[in-house]
Order: structure tokens, then sequence, then C-alpha cells
């Protein structure tokens, strides 16, 4: 056998590797047991040159022993080959040896594995430590290299199919290892042909080892190639994706083949498998370049669904117990792997990718910000955000918050995508805890309230997701939130920590000692935060899982502060003692089943001591007793006790209202009052024998008795009127409880009388003295809160005589609202009896408005003397009328106000009156009360509100949205100038969420739309029976006055609910399409049925029909803003531009009268106008066209017009408007220029000229606008020109230079007559800068510094684009001279300047030049400027650095 073989060998000694490979195989099928000479000298070639240099060769398992280095040991075989004499042939006898030498397969595996070193006489110097193989130091020789490699491949084929040796060593694999990091591969492309054609036919374990092995054996040159085959095998067969991509990352590629591959990669991305994903998107990152990286990133995330990683738990668990079962071995990864494991595997290699890849992070950041849907967005996103943050990575850290805040400003981003990302992925999650944590401390702190609940979830699900570490880390957040200080980041902390304390109390049990820090910031708080704190550390301390260790602690503060003398610490003592009475007397679950108490009796007890405490400190003072009920009756109303609890407390509220509010009714009322005792407003009249009364005079001159003796209040005799509305609250809310919302035993109380004194007393309030009037002031203000308290308990009963009483009082309310006025116009720096006790600074609010009352009085006297005619002003010249034209128009309109009514407005007291509730705004379902509506339906006899009535509670419900559901700190109330909190008067309010508040609006749409209808049909009756005029004679002025106020709230009510930004988010979607369906219901049947476009289509439709009968230009802005909003609803907004802008055209157009036939003018007209007037101009097609349209049109009809004339295409256009109109036009001119896109050399010549042909109109408006100052040349205008001109100015050289510089060679006609009229203007904007130097003016010349680097900025950039245009020889510079608005010369310049200097000064013109080839085809533009020589002259009064 050995024989045969041998000879075989020989005979093919001198053939290539592929007849070597040929004859391999016939040597194998033959078997010979002859032993020639001439095979023993071959045998012994190899073996005595291999011995001879230092190795010995074993049997059997022991490795071969080396005693040489190998490198003395391949330098010998080198020199022994070499001098043999039977070089070259005993090349192949040696590799015939060799062959011999491997046929055993111990022999053979001992050849791969290292030598052992054999150390003679204890030497160790002469071998290393460490001996590689014999195969692979022979494959260091280079004559040996290719026949020793040809032997190792026709080898390999016989152990592909084994599982390896008894040592479970893989031989297909130690030979591949043979052939890495060889320091020359002689024969490169041959070796890398033969490994692909093995790989065709090798198993799936060999085929990954050679791959993976390939970077490290071949050489550079051959890389591209085995891509290329690489990429192929990639496509055929998925299993060996890991170990190709392992390969192609290591190998050397060109650009052009790394991204066919990466494109052929990311082909197969969908159908790779689970496990081999990581790999797949490591692959990807790694391979990007920076010009790619964005197209590369974003093809990745839309194709990486991480979704479908997660397995669902169904499958989760039957790979578990396939994995217990014990799975086949090839499955055996993909059990063993789980989802979570594989995402975190890919987290892993986008993180390292950004981390030291600037321009993938980059590209990531670009990528998600690009996305512009909500359904487009994916769990990668979050992921990647967080990555980003935590790594940091080329300060990815403030990218990644931004754009997280942008995506949810915008809704983008959304609570479900956070909610799904925590759900799926909670293992990769916690890995970034710290930067989740970071991130929403950031957005709660944001101060725009539209992402401060995204952080609120993110806070939430970080609790309930992670470990006890991390809630530890979530509670010390929140609370560290609290104690800031800062409004709305307490608000929300504070939020937060109550609803996981509800959600998940045992978990939040141990973290109960951090919440109670809190407890040393209470002076940071406001009464309503105080409110929670207290309600969440009472649910922790007495709730199902009682934190008693802080129970004592909270006893020690409440007690505390109930003893403190000080208001403010009073206050939080009876605020958190009332919350703890409400958590300990909480009904237990077990008593809702038993309908009996389970209160232990010694809780009971702890419960009584605390609420006697509380009630006994509280008796000190009456606003301190008015809270304590207050907060009593607003626990009874939220809370829900247990029956022996409420027993006690109801008992006692009943006896004691009975007793000190509530007098029999006799022939005559006892005692010494100011005024004489009267029984008013009694609605039982015909019950009066036995009747009986609410004692509030009497009450209310006792305490002024005790105030004026300085007597403390004797706790025997408690009484006082200062707390008659609070206890009736809270006697209110305990029969409602116990009587499950029946208030029957004390609905007398509705319609009984009160005893005051005769009201007429307020006609002659100049006769009283300063006592006496506040008296009667303090008198109205109780009777009024009580009035508002009535109405608050009995607005929801249904029988009609009780809602005829509830509309009776409501018309005592605004009656006395109207004798307040009167009262309060004539009680200067009177301070009204505090009604909301919850205030931070109860008894230090004085109303703002009280003193200025006289003082306008006496300025507009005086002014009425200098100027008594009403068309005074049209006799003096128009140019000197209008300086300071908003005063001027202000002045009739205060004076006509105040002879029309003498009192002042109640808005700056309304921190005291008493809140309404919002179930009393259901008294709007009630129809509405006019002369048209009446008249038209004579057999109604519904119980109907009066147009004063309505005014009132629509401008309630207005305050109370704009308060719950406007977001921003800064909300606008047009009407409230008072600079008071704007939480008082909102306690209740701020107990309702704004979901809650937004619902309850929507149930009122339908009523609220009657009434608008009802208004439209007013005024189209009033108009038919005028025929056409508002101020006819059957006007009635009051009533018109007061339906135009209904219809002007209404609109305001309707765009601030559809403003509120509740809307966007997912969960409040189907409220918005209810919302709407109540409009579309109103024109058109079938709105359960559509679509949320179709919604607004028709909701659009239904408001728009109100524009014809709109009374006043405030209700025209207001039906504007409210189309804009409803129709940003859906996704269509574009197609409603046209009829915005037609509808406030026809607005604009529209000559706007009052009802006594004057013109509508004033600071609020101007305010309506400029608005107005801007949503035209920016929902009109072309903003130019517009512009332009105004300024030739409109603008010039006013200049030879008198003051109070319009103009006609214009008629809101008056020379009292001008500067409205010229503010918007200019601003928006302005803001129309920075949209045309920037000049590119890229650009052809269509669309330079399209381009030009945009800036030409600009320009030329521009220009018209700013030749208007030499017509109107007031301060305000001239302000306005110099503001937007600088503006327009800076948007011409940074986005029409670029143009002109590309353009001019082309477009040199349109260039020339562009320069031509911007020259113009920027002549006039000099002149103003000389006109403000000369004036003076701080309001102008704090624009002249930017202006002028402007202006000659502009200069200098037009040498530049000469200069580019090889044309510089048509530019040249002259000397400007200074002059004012008129044109005339600023006589400041130096005397000894000589007339050539004068005749010089002209301004820039334009002209060809022929003298030159280039001149030829350019313009030649001609700049002078004006330089002063002079470095000390007076920058005041001349111009040294201007340039034209």
């Amino acid at each position: 056998m050995m024989r045969k073989k041998r000879g075989s060998s020989l005979d093919n000694g001198e053939k290539n590797a592929s007849s070597t490979a040929k004859a391999k195989k016939i040597r194998t099928t033959g078997h010979q047991s002859n032993v020639s000479a001439q095979q023993e000298t071959i045998e012994n070639v190899f073996n005595m040159f291999v011995r001879e240099a230092g190795v010995t060769l074993t049997q059997g398992s022991v490795s071969n022993e080396i005693a040489v280095d190998q490198v003395v040991f391949q330098k010998r075989i080198r020199q022994k080959i070499q001098k043999s004499p039977r070089y070259p042939g005993v090349v192949q006898e040696f590799i015939s040896g060799l062959e011999s030498h491997i046929e055993d397969a111990d022999r053979f595996r001992n050849c791969l594995l290292p030598c052992v070193p054999r150390l003679p006489d204890g030497d160790t110097s002469c071998v290393s430590s460490f001996q590689e193989s014999l195969v692979r130091m022979l494959l260091g020789i280079e004559m040996l290299q290719t026949p020793i490699i040809n032997t190792l491949l026709e080898k390999l084929p016989e152990y592909m199919l084994s599982s390896g040796d008894d040592a479970g060593l893989s031989i297909p694999r130690i030979i591949i290892n043979q052939l890495k990091w060889l320091d020359r591969v002689v024969e490169s492309k041959e070796l890398a042909t033969k490994l692909m054609e093995l790989l065709s036919v090798a198993p799936v374990d060999v085929q990954r080892d050679i791959i993976t092995s390939l970077p490290e054996i071949l050489e550079d040159t051959q890389h591209n190639d085995i891509a290329r085959e690489l990429n192929s095998l990639l496509k055929e067969n998925t299993q060996l994706t890991v170990p190709i991509l392992d390969a192609l990352s290591s190998l050397n590629l060109s650009s052009s083949l790394l991204t066919e591959v990466r494109g052929a990669v990311m082909i197969t991305l969908a159908a790779v498998q689970l496990e081999d994903l990581p790999v797949v998107v490591k692959f990807i990152l790694h391979s990007i370049s920076a010009s790619d990286a964005y197209e590369v990133v974003s093809g990745l995330r839309k194709k990486l669904e991480l979704e479908n990683c997660v397995l669902p738990p169904v499958l989760e668990a039957s790979q578990s117990r396939m994995k217990t079962k014990g799975a086949a071995v090839s499955n055996s990864v993909t059990v063993n792997t789980g989802s979570q494991d594989v995402i975190t595997l890919i987290v892993d290699a986008i993180k390292t990718a950004v981390r030291f890849q600037k321009t993938i992070s980059e590209a990531w950041l670009k990528a998600i910000e690009s996305v512009e849907e909500v359904e487009d967005h994916k769990v990668i996103d979050l992921l990647v955000l967080f990555i980003l943050h935590s790594t940091n990575a080329n300060q990815s850290r403030r990218g990644a918050e931004k754009l997280l805040k942008m995506k949810v400003r915008t809704g983008l981003i959304s609570e479900v995508l956070l909610q799904k990302t925590f759900k799926d992925n909670k293992q990769v999650l916690r890995s970034y805890f710290s930067s989740i944590l970071a991130l929403a401390q950031s957005l709660l702190r944001s101060p725009d309230p539209c992402v401060v609940p995204y952080a609120g979830h993110m806070y939430r699900h970080s609790f309930t997701a992670f470990d006890t570490y991390c809630q530890q880390e979530v509670v010390g957040s929140l609370v560290t939130h609290v104690c800031s200080g800062v409004g709305g980041e307490v608000d929300m902390a504070l939020e937060l920590l109550c609803g996981l304390v509800t959600e998940k109390p045992i978990e939040m049990g141990p973290y109960a000692v951090f919440v109670k820090g809190i407890l040393d910031y209470l002076d940071n708080l406001t009464p309503q935060q105080i409110r929670r704190l207290f309600h969440l550390l009472s649910r922790l301390a007495f709730g199902p899982q009682q934190a008693s260790h802080i129970q004592d602690d909270m006893h020690i503060v409440i007690r505390k502060q109930l003893s403190s003398t000080v208001p403010k610490y009073k206050r939080i003592g009876i605020i958190g003692g009332v919350m703890i009475i409400g958590s300990m007397g909480a009904l237990r679950p077990q008593s809702r089943d038993t309908q009996s108490s389970s209160l232990p009796p010694e809780t009971f007890r702890q419960l009584s001591a605390l609420l006697e405490l509380v009630q006994s400190s509280s008796e000190t003072s009456a606003e301190a007793a008015a809270l304590y009920y207050d907060e009593l009756a607003n626990l009874i109303q939220t809370s829900t006790l247990e029956p022996q609890v409420l027993d006690k407390i109801s008992k006692r509220v009943l006896d004691v209202f009975q007793g000190d509010f509530v007098v029999d009714l006799g022939p005559e009322i006892s005692g010494a009052f100011p005024f004489p005792a009267r029984v008013m407003y009694d609605l039982d009249e015909d019950e009066s024998q036995g009747g009986i009364a609410i004692n509030l005079m009497p009450m209310l001159a006792n305490d002024m008795y005790n105030r004026a003796e300085q007597r403390s209040r004797d706790k025997r005799d408690n009484k006082s009127s200062l707390y008659l509305s609070p206890f009736f609250r809270l006697l209110r809310f305990c029969e409602e409880k116990q009587n499950k919302g029946d208030l029957e035993e004390i609905d007398a109380l509705l319609g009984c009388p009160l005893i005051l004194t005769d009201i007429n007393v307020v006609e002659k309030m100049d006769s009283l003295s300063k006592v006496e009037k506040e008296f009667l002031c303090t008198l109205l203000f109780h009777t009024t809160n009580w009035f508002r308290e009535v109405v608050n308990a009995f607005c929801k009963i249904k029988d009609k005589e009780m809602k005829m009483k509830v509309m009776t009082r409501l018309q005592n309310i605004t009656y006395l609202h109207t004798l307040l006025e009167k009262a309060l116009a004539g009680t200067p720096g009177y301070v009204p009896p505090v009604a909301n006790f919850d205030g931070e600074s109860t008894d230090t609010i004085v109303p703002n408005t009280v003193a200025p009352v006289n003082k306008t009085k006496k300025e507009n006297s005086g002014k009425k003397r200098k100027a008594p005619g009403k068309n005074s002003s049209q006799g003096s010249s128009p140019m000197d009328d209008k300086i300071e034209e908003d005063e001027t128009q202000q002045e009739p309109e205060k004076e006509k106000e105040k002879e029309a009514r003498q009192g002042v407005s109640l808005s700056s007291y309304r921190a005291f009156f008493r809140e309404l509730d919002m179930e009393t705004l259901s008294v709007l379902q009630c129809g509405l009360r006019a002369r048209s509506t009446s008249d038209s339906e004579p057999g109604n006899m519904d119980v109907l509100l009066g147009p004063a009535e309505l005014v009132f509670l629509l401008d309630d419900m207005l305050r109370k949205l704009e308060f719950r559901l406007t977001a921003g700190p800064a909300k606008k109330v047009p009407f409230l100038k008072a600079r008071t909190d704007k939480t008082v008067g909102f306690s209740h309010l701020q107990q309702r969420s704004p979901k809650d508040v937004a619902t309850f609006c929507v149930q009122m749409l339908p009523s609220l739309c009657s009434h608008l209808e009802n208004c439209h049909h007013y005024f189209q009756t009033l108009l038919s029976d005028n025929d056409g005029i508002v101020d006819g004679p059957t006007t009635d002025a009051q009533e018109h006055h007061l339906i135009s106020s209904c219809c002007h709230l209404l609109l305001q009510v309707f765009n601030t609910i559809f403003s509120w930004t509740g809307f966007s988010q997912p969960g409040h979607r189907s409220l918005l399409k209810k919302a709407l369906r109540v409009f579309a219901g109103r024109l058109k049947d079938g709105g359960d049925e559509l679509n949320l476009d179709l919604l607004v289509k028709h909701s659009f439709e239904y408001l728009l029909n109100f524009h014809s009968t709109i009374p006043n230009l405030s209700s025209a802005l207001c039906l504007s803003q409210l189309l804009l909003t409803v129709s940003e609803k859906g996704s269509k907004t574009t197609a409603y531009r046209e009829q915005i802008a037609s509808l406030a055209r026809g607005f604009l157009s529209q000559s706007w009268v009052t009802v006594s036939g004057e013109k509508q003018r004033g600071t609020k007209f101007n305010e309506a106008l400029h608005a107005l007037l801007s949503i035209y101009i920016e929902h009109v097609d072309d903003v130019l066209k517009a512009v332009e349209e105004i300024a030739n049109e409109g603008f010039p009809q006013i200049i030879e017009a008198s003051k109070d004339e319009s103009s006609a295409s214009w008629p809101t256009l008056s020379r009292q408007t001008f500067l409205v109109f010229y503010k918007v036009l200019m601003a928006e001119l302005e803001k129309s220029v920075r949209k045309i896109p920037s000049g590119k050399i890229s650009d052809n010549s269509e669309a330079q000229s399209e381009k030009l042909l945009t800036w030409n109109l600009a320009v030329r408006d521009f220009h018209i606008l700013v030749n208007l100052v030499k017509v109107f040349d007031t301060r305000p205008v001239l302000n306005v020109c110099l503001k937007y001109g600088r503006l327009f100015l800076e948007s011409f050289l940074k986005l029409g230079m670029p143009l002109l510089d590309y353009s001019f060679k082309r477009h040199k006609g349109d260039v020339q007559n562009l320069l031509k009229t911007f020259q113009l203007s920027t002549r006039q904007l000099h002149h103003m800068c000389g006109h403000s130097k000369i004036h003076q003016d701080t309001s102008l010349t704090n624009h002249v510094p930017a202006m002028k680097k402007s202006l000659e900025l502009f200069v200098y950039r037009v040498k530049a684009m000469f200069t580019l245009n090889n044309c510089q020889g048509a530019f040249w510079m002259g000397n400007l001279k200074n002059r004012n608005l008129k044109g005339e010369e600023i006589l400041s310049q130096r005397s000894q300047e000589s007339e050539e200097e004068e005749d010089e000064e002209q301004e820039e013109q334009l002209s060809p030049q022929g003298q030159s080839e280039e001149e030829e085809q350019d313009s030649n533009i001609r700049t002078k400027r004006k330089r002063d020589t002079e470095e000390n002259e007076d920058q005041d009064q001349t111009d040294d650095s201007e340039t034209y």
C-alpha cells in the first residue's frame, strides 16, 4: 500500500497543484505492500532533513520536539535543500516524504500542533518558550510553501465530516489555522481560488472556519476578488451571514465595492435570522463613509424593526420548554439567544459606532429629525436618542436632548411609543437609566408646557419597569423637583408622586422617608402644592400600607404650624390637618361592601382629636376659620369618608349654621346699624310669614364694631360674616353626601332673603362718610358672594321653579356688580373682604385700578378743555397731529366710557369674589332671552338666560379655560391687567385635570352653539329691521352691546377649547372628534360616520356662516383665529388658506361702526386690526402682490385725507390706523423674503430668472414702503422703518447677493434694475439715520449703528460681486452727504468743503461701460460715499462711516 502511494507521488512530482490533487485521488485507491529502495530514500530525505535541522518526529499522541529556535530550523532546512546534489528534485522528494509521514492520523495531528521545546543539558537560551507546529514552520520556507499548501488542502476533505479527534480538536480548523498570518504567500491568487472551490463543497462548520480565516490568509491584492465571491455567497446562503460579514469587515475593500456589498446586505436585512442581526448592523455601521452616512443610517433605520424582534410571551415560554427538553444542535443558538439579548447586542453595536464616528451620530440625529409622521417613528428612535445622550460622543448629548424636546413638542414621539419601548426593552433600557433620568429632569424643567407631561411619563415608566435602586433614584429626583420652588416643576413632580402612591402604594412605601423631607421646604410651596403634598404624605402614612414611622413626624409638624400666630404657617397647618383627617377617615374597601363603618376605635379617637385641634386653632381668626371650612368642604366633596366621620362633621355644621347665620323674620329688626335694616332679595314672598333670613348686616356691623374697638375675637361668640359663604359651602356638601345629592333639607336657603339695607343708598355715595362707604361696599361684596355660593349649590337641580330661582339669583349677581362698580368708584383706597382664603397673601391684595380712576378723570377733563370738539383735530395740520397716535386714539374712547358709566371695572376685584364651580356653567344649557329671540317664540315658557347673565357666565367660563387649558406660563388674558396671583380664584378648578375640563366643555358645546346661533339670529333680525344699518333707530344700544359681548366671548371660548394642546395626544383624539362632530352636526347629519378631515371641513363651513353678522372687529379676529385653529386639526391645513385669506380680506374691507354710528377705534381695535391683517398677509397666495396692492392703492388714498377719513379700497385704513398697516406690511415683507431660496451656482437660467423676479417685486415693495416716511414722518413710523429696514437689508445680503453673483452675466438687465431700485431705498434709510441723530431720539438712534453697518456691508458686497464677475472697473466710490428726511443737507459739514465735493454728491447710478470686452457685458455701478476726514468730529452731527 505505502509503496504504490509513494510511487504515484513520485510519478507526478513535476506536475502543478491541480495534477497533484488528481494524483492524490489515484494514489489513495491503490493498496500495495512492497517497499522499494527508492521510496525508502525519499522517506529518509524528509526524516533526515527534519531531524538534522533540530526536530524530532514522534509517534502516537506525543507532540514533536524541537531543540532549536524555529528560525534556525527553517534556515537549516532551506540550506540542506539548496545544497543537496539532487536540487531542485529533492524538493519533491521532501514533499513526498512529508505526505508519507502524515498518512497516519496521529503523526498528522502532531505535525499540526505546536512543537514542544527539548532542552539538552538544561540550556534554556537556545529555544523560546513557544514554537510553531512543524507544518507551520515548513510553510515559512517559500520553496516548500505551495506544495505543502496543496498537500494540506488535499488532506482537509478527509476530516470534513468528522466531529473531531479524541481530544476534541477540529482537524479542519487546525489545518486552516496553519495558513493564517504567513509572512508571504507565494501564490496568493491560486490559494484564493482553491479556498473558494473548497468552500463550495465543505459543510457549514468548515465553511464558517474558512470564511472567517480569509482576511488572515490572503494578501490585500486578493481582497476585492474574494469580497465579490463572498457577496454572491451571502445572497445564496443566509446561514453564513455572520462569518461572511466578519470576513468582509476585516477586508480592505474599495469604496465602490464596499457600497455594493453594503447594499446587498441591506437588501437581505429583513430575511436575516434574529441571532445574526447584531452582526449585520455592526457591519453596516462600520462600513459607512462620511458622504453616505445619512443615506445608510436612514435605510438601516427604516429596515430595522426592533418591534418584531420581541417574541410574544407564549413563544418565549415554548422556547424555554424546548431549551429544558434539549433542542437540536442546529437550533441551540436560537433557543439560547433571547430576544432581549439580541436587542442588547444591536444597541451595543450602534453605541460603538456612534462613539467612535462623529458622522454616524450626526446621521442618526438627522435621520430621526427627518421623520414627519407619528406612525413612522419606531422604538429604535428612542433607543438611539438614549444612546447618543449616554455616550455624549462628539457632543451628541445636547443634540439628542434638543431633538427629543422638539419631537415631543410636535407630538411626533408619543407617549404610546415610550410605553411600548419600556414594555418590550426593559433589560436594554436599564443600561441607560441615568440618561433616561437626566432627560426626564431636563424635560420637566423645560419652560415649554408641551413637553413637561412627557417627562412625567418617563418617570412613571422608569419607576414601574426598573429595580429598587432605580425606583429610589426616581423618587429622589422628583423630591428634588418639588424642593426647587419652580411652579410648574413642583406641580408636575407632586402630581407624579401622588400618581405613584395611588398606583403603586406598596412599592412607594419604602421611600416615604424621602418624601417626608419636603416638609422642610413648605415655605416655597403654594397652598395647592401644600394640599397635594399632605395628601401624598397622609396616603403614605395612613393608607393601606401604613408608614407608621412618619405619622408622628406629621403630627408634630401639624401641631407646630397650627400653634403659630403667623397666618401663613397657620394656613399650612389647617390645610395639612384636613388632608390627614381625610386619609385617616377614608372609606375602607371592606366598608363599601358592608355599608357599615370599619374604622378602628383608636383611629376614630385620634381623628376626632385632630379635628377638634384644627377647629379650635382656626377659631382665633375669621380668615383661618373660613379657610378651615373651605378645606373641609373640599375634602368632603372630593373624598369618600367613613359614615361615622361624615356624621360627626355634618351634625355640628347644620346646628352651627342655623344658630349663627339664620334668623326668623319678625316685624322688626332690632339693633344699631350704620344703615336702616331691610329684608332684601326675598324669592319666597308668599311665605314671608314665619320665614327665615340670612342675618348678614347685623353680623357685619358686629364685625366692624369689634374691629373698631380692636377687641380680640371671643371664641364663645365666633360668628363672622367673613365665613358665611365658606360655611354654607361646607353645609351644602355635607347634605349632598348624606342625602346622595338631594338638597331638599336646605333648599329654603335658595330663595330666602337677606337682612341688608336699601340698596338705593349707592346713588348717594357722595354724601356718606368713609366708614359708611366701606361698610356698604363690604355688604355688597358679602351679598354677591352669598349669591355665588347659592348658585353653586342649586345649579344642578332640575325642578323648573328652582331653576327660575337660580336664574333670579344670577340676575341679582349681575345687578349687584353694577352697584359695586358705582360704589367702588366713590370709595378710593378701599380693600374688599377676602373671599378666597388659600391665597399667598390674603391681607395685602390691593386692586391697582382704584387709585387711577380719579387721576384719569382729571387728565381727561383737562384734555377736554384743550380739545373740546370731536372734530377739532380736522382743522389742524395732519402732519402735526400724527405724533403719538396711540394716545390720541385712546383719549376719546376713555372719555366716552367715563361719561357712559360712572364706575370702575371689576376685573381687578375678581380675587374678592367666591369661585364659581364648573357645574355652575351648566346653566348655559338654558336658552337666550333677547328681544328678537323672545319675539319669535311667544309661547316659550322655558327658563331663559338674559344677555347680562350670559355675558357673566361666558366671561367666567373663558377665564377658567384660559387658566386650565391654555398652555404656557405667559397666558394672554386681554381684560385682566391687575398684577395679582393668577391662581387666586381658581382653587377648586386646580383640583380638576385639564382633560376633565375639556370633557365638560365638549359636553357644553351644543348649548354654546345654540347661543352663538341666537346671537347670529339677533343681528340678522336687527339688520333686516334697519335695512342693513347697524345704528338704526330701533336698536337698543345696551342690548346690542351685551349680545356683541356674548358673540365675542363665545368665539373666544370655542377658540380656547380647540387650542388645547391635549387634543394632539392620541388618547384624546376621540374627544376631539366628538367636539368637531358637534359643529358638523349643526350643519349636516351623519357626523358619526365621518373621518377627521371631513369633520374639520364641515365644522369650518359651519363656523364660516357666522361671518356675515359679526358685530365688531375684535369678534371678526376671534372668528378668524377660531377657523385657523379648527383647520389645523386636520391633515389638509393648506386647503383652507384661501378661504381664511378671503375672509380676513372681507373683514379688512368692511367699515366698522358702533351702535351710535361712530367708527370703531382705540387700542383694542388697533390690536385686533394688527392681528387680522397679519392673518390675511400670511395666508394669501402671493405675499408680495398683497403688500404691493395695499401700498399702491390704500396708502395714496389717505395721504391727503383728513384724520378720520378712510381709504376707499381698505375702509379699515385711515391716518389713525396707518401705523398698524405699515408695521404689519414691513414685518410680513421681511418675513417673506427670508423664505426666498438663496442663489446657487448650479441654478439654471430659468431658476435664476424666477428668483430675480421675486426679488425685484420684493425690492419694489420695500422702496414704496420706505418712501412713505417722507409723508408719515412720525417717530413710531420711523422706528418701524429702521427696525424692519435693517432686517430686510440683512436678508438681501444673505440671500439676494449670492443670486446676483451667479446671475449677473446672464441677466444683467434684471440685476441692474434691481440694484437701481434698491439704492433708492438705502439712500432714504441713510437719511433717516441722519434725521435720528439730529433729533437725538434714543428710540430711533438705537437702530442707527446696526443700520449703518448693514448699509456699508451692502456697498462692499456689491463691489465683491463685480470683482467676482471680472468687472471691478465698473465700480467706484464717491462721497455722500448727510441729509434729513426732506433732502436738505445737514449743516454740520465742515465749511471748507469745496463745491467740487458738493457736485460729487450724486447717488449711485448704473450705466453700461464700453471700454473693455468684460465691461461691455456688464453694468457699471458708481457708488458715492461721504467720509469725514476729521476723526474727532462730533458723531451726533456728522456721518463719518457711511458708504453709498
